[in-house]
């Protein structure tokens, strides 16, 4: 690469990513963003299916097509990078060891594994081989869950005493694939789908947790995989979160609802972005502002009043921001910042949705860490 940037210097080179799965995750979520990125450059795809093929050389023009994971990393770090797993949950531990073991650095879909013993044995080799291994939980970067980070660390709410947080749907027929599937090879169901997802957000939130005790239920006709899942973490700081996973929910409830000891805050909608990168909207840096939503879904922080009687006063949504996710992986990479997701906290979250399944299924309360 060639010229100067705005400052006189010499731009960076890009990093070479090579991106494992051109389904929903890969084309809808990493791809986009990856592309995004000043920092990065999607040079390789694989997929064995020759739709999804044409369309990833279609959206990301002198991409490279690879039929098989293997050839992605066959020259190592010569070629790439980077190497990103978005391919179906069961495989993600086998393609991470060796992207590893080729001596490549790994971004990996969530769940990063099956079982937190899995995902602490890839931190384990990622460390050996002095390598990169970070978990995508874009959800960290929601517009809601940034706005609650910022309340909680300007004490708006007072010490907090139960989180609630809801991430439902209203699907009564199943979809089909692998998501669904009944298999434990899998790793399908909402549990370990969504569930990542609220799970990692109350850790981040408010630490370890004590205790789980979770209900579990395969409600649609033809389902077989969990489609109705709700957990109620104890957290080692006192703070009780209780999560809410589901396909079959007729009326919706808020996204957030955190009670404090001075006030409370309550947020109803989803984050835009998802929408957004469905819809084909991308990312562009020095563009329009990205994951911003209308003041009508901004939540509403206050005390002795339902926010749907007017209560509380209206805390203006920040804006989503998955581009940051892959910013701080180039970082990383370049030495110059941190992991944003490690598979340590991927572990962690692992070890809450295990006990959330043992508990849903033998009807008891598990004590992590006892």
């Amino acid at each position: 690469m060639t010229g100067t940037d705005s400052t006189g210097t010499a731009p960076r080179t890009p990093l070479r990513v090579g991106l494992v799965g051109y389904g929903l995750a890969g084309s809808v979520f990493h791809a986009p963003l990856i592309a995004a990125s000043e920092d990065l450059v999607l040079a390789a795809v694989t997929t064995g299916n020759p739709e999804r093929a044409a369309e990833a050389r279609a959206a990301h023009p002198g991409v490279r097509v690879a039929a098989t994971p293997e050839e992605l990393w066959e020259g190592g770090a010569g070629e790439l990078d980077l190497i990103v797993v978005a391919s179906p949950n069961r495989t993600h531990v086998a393609l991470a060891t060796a992207a590893l073991r080729a001596g490549l650095p790994v971004v990996v879909d969530k769940p990063l594994a099956g079982t937190a013993a899995e995902a602490r044995e890839l931190a384990a080799l990622a460390e050996e081989r002095g390598l990169l291994l970070s978990v995508f939980q874009n959800r960290r970067w929601d517009n809601d869950f940034l706005t609650l980070r910022h309340l909680l660390a300007e004490d708006a709410l007072g010490e907090v005493q139960r989180f609630e947080s809801r991430f439902e749907r209203w699907r009564p027929r199943p979809k089909g694939g692998w998501r669904e599937s009944g298999a434990a090879a899998e790793i399908g169901g909402l549990l370990y789908d969504l569930g990542s997802h609220v799970v990692d957000q109350a850790l981040v939130l408010f630490g370890p947790v004590v205790s789980v005790y979770a209900e579990s239920d395969v409600r649609r006709p033809g389902a077989e995989a969990d489609d109705d899942t709700f957990l109620a973490l104890t957290h080692a700081n006192g703070v009780r979160s209780h999560l809410y996973v589901s396909a079959t929910t007729a009326q919706l409830g808020p996204r957030f609802r955190v009670l404090g000891q001075r006030a409370g805050f309550v947020k109803y909608g989803l984050d835009p972005q998802e929408a957004a990168l469905r819809e084909g909207l991308r990312p562009v840096p020095g563009g329009t502002v990205w994951g911003t939503e209308p003041e009508a879904l901004w939540g509403r922080l206050g005390s002795g009043e339902s926010p749907l009687t007017g209560g509380g006063t209206p805390i203006e949504s920040l804006p989503g921001d998955y581009p940051a996710y892959y910013a701080a992986v180039a970082a990383a990479l370049r030495g110059t910042g941190e992991n944003p997701v490690t598979a340590y906290e991927a572990a962690d979250a692992l070890d809450v949705l295990e006990a959330a399944k043992r508990s849903a299924r033998e009807g008891v309360t598990v004590r992590i860490g006892a």
